[in-house]
């Protein structure tokens, strides 16, 4: 049987010696041009897939040596229908082959059936051996609809040794709005849907051996004034913390989602590593070598992590 996902985690994190994860969100005309150049015209979506999934292929043995987990925001690959959702999961295959845990960032929320639905198609290997399709380690999952939309997610996770993390607080600017809005009991929205996140992550039957549960939180790293308190509120749960680099959030705030063993957060960098060579100081050191750009940006980036923590 699988480890926990917690479990899992800790290892991943550990034998790297860093929490950094990176984001896979591939965008076509942003892809490099000698990649692009081999599969022809974007107006052909069976050349813009291809050139994809080797653009993914070849950038995932790049971070692999150096970080835990990535992360497959899945819209950047819907956006091409039932052959764009077949390279998203050739490529969370690829990932799992490398050794990596596996993050399908989904968002998917409802409940009742519908959820339980959502939890089997993204949580769950396929009971249809035809399909030859792994499903990832773990999903994103929007909360919104409070404990009804998230326990069906939940319990499929557990059922199959994988976890999820749900959405609490972004990093987008705008999400104050409605996300920071205080009840008449004084307490933020997130707040109330990390309590009830806590409490199903806080169940017994969820947390492995190393004390962490498979249920965790996504809470954005730029707004760390309103989120460093959270650490040490829910010492059960893993973060799983975008906003680090392009979106504007530093190391040190990020990193205080960790614990002082460098556990507890996943860090998330999409557009600053896997589009490094669009970087004039990676491409004053490595020109048109653009794996080369994006494996020194990953190496950067866990070195700035690494020395936020020392501070």
């Amino acid at each position: 049987m699988a480890k926990h996902f917690g479990d899992r985690l800790c290892d991943a994190v550990i034998a790297k010696k860093s929490p950094l994860i990176v984001g896979m969100d591939p965008v076509y005309s942003r892809l490099p041009e000698e990649v692009r150049k081999r599969y022809g015209s974007n107006n052909d979506i069976e050349a813009v897939i291809d050139a994809t999934i080797e653009f993914c292929t070849r950038t995932l043995k790049i971070v692999a040596p150096y970080v835990p987990a990535v992360k497959f925001n899945i819209a950047y690959f819907e956006r091409y229908f039932w052959e764009g959702v077949e390279a998203y999961y050739s490529l969370v295959a690829e990932a799992d082959s490398l050794g990596l845990e596996v993050i399908g960032d989904v968002k998917r929320g409802d409940i009742g059936h519908t959820c339980t639905a959502y939890a089997d198609a993204h949580l769950k290997d396929p009971k249809y051996k035809s399909l030859n399709i792994i499903a990832p380690d773990a999903i994103t999952v929007n909360g919104f609809a409070g404990a009804d939309g998230i326990l069906p997610f939940a319990d499929a996770a557990s059922e199959s040794n994988n976890g999820i993390f749900v959405w609490i607080r972004a990093s987008n600017p705008s999400a104050a709005r409605l996300q920071d809005a205080v009840t008449k009991e004084g307490m933020p929205f997130y707040q109330i849907l990390a309590e009830i996140t806590n409490e199903i992550a806080s169940q017994p039957r969820r947390i492995g051996e190393n004390g962490y549960s498979n249920v965790g939180m996504v809470v954005g790293g730029t707004t760390a004034e309103n989120t460093a308190v959270m650490r040490a509120r829910y010492p059960n749960v893993w973060f799983l913390v975008p906003g680090f680099g392009s979106q504007g959030g530093s190391a040190e705030d990020c990193v205080k989602f960790c614990k002082p063993d460098g556990t507890g957060a996943l860090i998330n960098s999409s557009r600053g590593i896997i589009y490094a060579y669009e970087d004039d100081k990676y491409k004053a050191q490595f020109g048109d070598n653009w794996e080369k750009c994006i494996e020194q940006a990953t190496i950067d980036s866990c070195a700035m992590l690494k020395n936020a923590m020392q501070k």
